[in-house]
Protein backbone atom coordinates (compact mmCIF):
# COMPACT_ATOMS: atom_id res chain seq x y z
CA UNK A 1 0.00 0.00 0.00
CA UNK A 2 2.86 2.34 0.86
CA UNK A 3 4.38 2.01 -2.62
CA UNK A 4 1.09 3.00 -4.25
CA UNK A 5 0.82 6.05 -2.03
CA UNK A 6 4.37 7.06 -2.92
CA UNK A 7 3.65 6.59 -6.61
CA UNK A 8 0.64 8.88 -6.35
CA UNK A 9 2.64 11.46 -4.45
CA UNK A 10 5.39 11.28 -7.05
CA UNK A 11 2.89 11.98 -9.82
CA UNK A 12 1.52 14.95 -7.90
CA UNK A 13 4.98 16.39 -7.30
CA UNK A 14 5.88 15.77 -10.94
CA UNK A 15 2.82 17.77 -12.04
CA UNK A 16 3.69 20.64 -9.70
CA UNK A 17 7.33 20.72 -10.85
CA UNK A 18 6.41 20.60 -14.52
CA UNK A 19 3.76 23.28 -14.17
CA UNK A 20 6.25 25.55 -12.41
CA UNK A 21 9.45 25.11 -14.32
CA UNK A 22 8.91 23.19 -17.54
CA UNK A 23 8.46 24.55 -21.02
CA UNK A 24 5.45 26.77 -21.54
CA UNK A 25 5.03 25.29 -25.01
CA UNK A 26 4.03 21.86 -26.24
CA UNK A 27 6.98 21.75 -28.65
CA UNK A 28 9.95 19.52 -27.79
CA UNK A 29 12.62 21.07 -25.60
CA UNK A 30 15.00 22.91 -27.96
CA UNK A 31 18.52 21.78 -28.78
CA UNK A 32 21.31 24.28 -28.22
CA UNK A 33 21.82 26.47 -31.27
CA UNK A 34 25.52 26.66 -30.35
CA UNK A 35 27.20 23.36 -29.52
CA UNK A 36 30.33 21.28 -29.97
CA UNK A 37 30.55 18.84 -32.84
CA UNK A 38 30.89 15.23 -31.74
CA UNK A 39 34.57 14.40 -31.44
CA UNK A 40 36.07 12.05 -34.05
CA UNK A 41 37.66 9.82 -31.42
CA UNK A 42 36.76 8.62 -27.94
CA UNK A 43 38.19 10.58 -25.01
CA UNK A 44 37.12 11.94 -21.63
CA UNK A 45 35.91 15.40 -20.70
CA UNK A 46 34.08 16.61 -17.63
CA UNK A 47 31.77 19.29 -16.30
CA UNK A 48 30.51 20.02 -12.80
CA UNK A 49 26.88 21.05 -12.34
CA UNK A 50 24.66 21.82 -9.37
CA UNK A 51 20.88 21.90 -9.18
CA UNK A 52 19.44 20.85 -5.86
CA UNK A 53 20.15 17.64 -3.99
CA UNK A 54 23.01 15.82 -5.70
CA UNK A 55 21.27 12.46 -5.37
CA UNK A 56 18.84 13.27 -8.17
CA UNK A 57 21.33 15.03 -10.43
CA UNK A 58 23.71 12.08 -10.14
CA UNK A 59 20.93 9.58 -10.87
CA UNK A 60 19.88 11.42 -14.03
CA UNK A 61 23.35 11.71 -15.52
CA UNK A 62 24.14 8.08 -14.75
CA UNK A 63 21.46 7.28 -17.34
CA UNK A 64 22.75 9.60 -20.06
CA UNK A 65 24.35 8.11 -23.15
CA UNK A 66 28.08 8.76 -23.30
CA UNK A 67 28.47 9.51 -19.60
CA UNK A 68 31.05 7.24 -18.00
CA UNK A 69 30.65 8.48 -14.43
CA UNK A 70 28.70 10.91 -12.30
CA UNK A 71 30.03 11.65 -8.82
CA UNK A 72 28.37 13.59 -6.03
CA UNK A 73 30.40 16.27 -4.31
CA UNK A 74 30.77 19.92 -3.33
CA UNK A 75 31.91 22.97 -5.34
CA UNK A 76 31.78 26.74 -5.16
CA UNK A 77 32.74 27.27 -1.54
CA UNK A 78 35.62 28.63 0.50
CA UNK A 79 36.29 25.74 2.90
CA UNK A 80 38.71 22.98 1.94
CA UNK A 81 37.48 19.38 2.14
CA UNK A 82 34.03 20.26 3.49
CA UNK A 83 31.82 17.69 5.14
CA UNK A 84 28.16 17.18 4.31
CA UNK A 85 27.18 18.49 7.72
CA UNK A 86 29.20 21.68 7.16
CA UNK A 87 27.78 22.25 3.67
CA UNK A 88 24.23 21.81 5.02
CA UNK A 89 24.69 24.83 7.28
CA UNK A 90 24.98 27.01 4.20
CA UNK A 91 28.04 28.73 5.68
CA UNK A 92 30.77 27.08 3.58
CA UNK A 93 29.50 28.55 0.30
CA UNK A 94 29.46 25.17 -1.43
CA UNK A 95 26.68 23.79 -3.58
CA UNK A 96 25.81 20.12 -3.73
CA UNK A 97 27.32 19.29 -7.10
CA UNK A 98 27.91 16.44 -9.52
CA UNK A 99 31.02 15.90 -11.62
CA UNK A 100 29.97 14.40 -14.96
CA UNK A 101 32.64 12.61 -17.00
CA UNK A 102 31.62 11.98 -20.59
CA UNK A 103 32.87 10.83 -23.97
CA UNK A 104 32.60 13.76 -26.43
CA UNK A 105 32.44 11.33 -29.36
CA UNK A 106 29.11 10.02 -28.02
CA UNK A 107 27.46 13.05 -26.43
CA UNK A 108 28.10 16.77 -26.81
CA UNK A 109 28.42 19.34 -24.06
CA UNK A 110 25.26 21.02 -25.32
CA UNK A 111 23.31 17.77 -25.09
CA UNK A 112 24.38 17.43 -21.46
CA UNK A 113 23.11 20.95 -20.86
CA UNK A 114 19.80 20.01 -22.49
CA UNK A 115 19.44 17.20 -19.94
CA UNK A 116 20.44 19.55 -17.12
CA UNK A 117 17.90 22.22 -18.02
CA UNK A 118 15.00 20.06 -19.19
CA UNK A 119 14.75 17.13 -16.76
CA UNK A 120 17.47 17.24 -14.08
CA UNK A 121 16.13 20.26 -12.18
CA UNK A 122 14.14 23.49 -12.39
CA UNK A 123 16.67 26.16 -13.49
CA UNK A 124 14.35 29.02 -12.60
CA UNK A 125 14.47 28.31 -8.87
CA UNK A 126 16.73 30.48 -6.69
CA UNK A 127 18.52 28.76 -3.81
CA UNK A 128 16.09 25.87 -3.70
CA UNK A 129 14.81 22.77 -5.48
CA UNK A 130 11.57 21.12 -4.46
CA UNK A 131 11.53 20.66 -0.68
CA UNK A 132 15.19 21.69 -0.26
CA UNK A 133 16.08 25.32 0.45
CA UNK A 134 19.39 27.10 0.94
CA UNK A 135 22.32 28.36 -1.11
CA UNK A 136 23.74 24.82 -1.21
CA UNK A 137 20.87 23.95 -3.57
CA UNK A 138 21.44 26.76 -6.09
CA UNK A 139 21.65 26.11 -9.82
CA UNK A 140 25.17 26.39 -11.26
CA UNK A 141 27.26 25.30 -14.21
CA UNK A 142 30.91 25.22 -13.14
CA UNK A 143 32.57 25.58 -16.53
CA UNK A 144 36.08 24.24 -17.06
CA UNK A 145 37.08 26.25 -20.13
CA UNK A 146 36.02 29.13 -22.35
CA UNK A 147 34.15 26.87 -24.79
CA UNK A 148 31.93 25.47 -22.03
CA UNK A 149 31.25 28.99 -20.77
CA UNK A 150 30.35 30.22 -24.26
CA UNK A 151 28.01 27.32 -25.04
CA UNK A 152 26.30 27.48 -21.64
CA UNK A 153 25.77 31.24 -21.81
CA UNK A 154 24.41 31.03 -25.36
CA UNK A 155 21.97 28.27 -24.38
CA UNK A 156 20.66 30.19 -21.38
CA UNK A 157 20.13 33.25 -23.59
CA UNK A 158 18.43 31.07 -26.21
CA UNK A 159 16.02 29.50 -23.70
CA UNK A 160 15.21 32.84 -22.09
CA UNK A 161 14.64 34.53 -25.45
CA UNK A 162 12.28 31.73 -26.49
CA UNK A 163 10.48 31.97 -23.11
CA UNK A 164 10.92 28.22 -22.73
CA UNK A 165 10.24 28.63 -19.00
CA UNK A 166 7.65 30.73 -17.25
CA UNK A 167 10.39 32.52 -15.33
CA UNK A 168 13.91 33.61 -16.27
CA UNK A 169 16.67 31.05 -15.82
CA UNK A 170 18.55 31.60 -12.55
CA UNK A 171 21.47 29.26 -13.28
CA UNK A 172 24.84 30.79 -12.45
CA UNK A 173 27.91 30.35 -14.66
CA UNK A 174 31.00 30.00 -12.46
CA UNK A 175 34.55 28.89 -13.31
CA UNK A 176 35.39 25.61 -11.62
CA UNK A 177 37.85 26.10 -8.79
CA UNK A 178 37.66 22.83 -6.88
CA UNK A 179 35.43 19.78 -6.71
CA UNK A 180 35.40 17.76 -3.50
CA UNK A 181 34.03 14.24 -3.60
CA UNK A 182 31.15 13.69 -1.19
CA UNK A 183 31.13 10.99 1.43
CA UNK A 184 30.73 7.41 0.23
CA UNK A 185 27.19 7.00 1.49
CA UNK A 186 26.06 9.78 -0.87
CA UNK A 187 27.33 8.03 -3.99
CA UNK A 188 24.68 6.17 -6.03
CA UNK A 189 22.19 7.01 -3.29
CA UNK A 190 19.09 7.02 -5.50
CA UNK A 191 20.05 3.68 -7.03
CA UNK A 192 20.62 2.09 -3.65
CA UNK A 193 17.51 3.55 -1.95
CA UNK A 194 14.76 3.64 -4.61
CA UNK A 195 11.92 3.14 -2.11
CA UNK A 196 12.85 5.95 0.26
CA UNK A 197 10.04 8.52 0.08
CA UNK A 198 12.39 11.38 -0.80
CA UNK A 199 13.92 9.43 -3.69
CA UNK A 200 10.62 8.02 -4.95
CA UNK A 201 8.96 11.44 -4.94
CA UNK A 202 11.76 13.80 -5.96
CA UNK A 203 14.43 11.90 -7.88
CA UNK A 204 13.15 8.81 -9.69
CA UNK A 205 10.60 10.86 -11.68
CA UNK A 206 13.53 12.81 -13.16
CA UNK A 207 15.05 9.62 -14.55
CA UNK A 208 11.65 8.65 -15.91
CA UNK A 209 11.34 12.07 -17.59
CA UNK A 210 14.76 11.57 -19.18
CA UNK A 211 13.68 8.28 -20.70
CA UNK A 212 10.36 9.63 -21.97
CA UNK A 213 11.35 13.13 -23.07
CA UNK A 214 14.89 12.49 -24.36
CA UNK A 215 14.93 8.83 -25.43
CA UNK A 216 17.89 9.34 -27.77
CA UNK A 217 20.02 10.41 -24.80
CA UNK A 218 18.75 7.79 -22.35
CA UNK A 219 20.50 4.54 -21.47
CA UNK A 220 19.56 1.93 -18.92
Amino acid sequence: MKRYILAGAALLVTFVVLSRGASTKSAPFPDPALDDQLAPASSQRSVVVAGGCFWGIQAVFQHVKGVSSAMSGYSGGTVKNPSYEAVCTGRTGHAESVRVVYDPSQVSFGQLLKVFFSVAHDPTEVNRQGPDTGTQYRSIIFYENADQQKIARAYIEQLDAAKTFRKPIATQLVPLDQFYQAEGYHQDYATKHPYEPYIAINDLPKVDHLQKQLPDLYRK
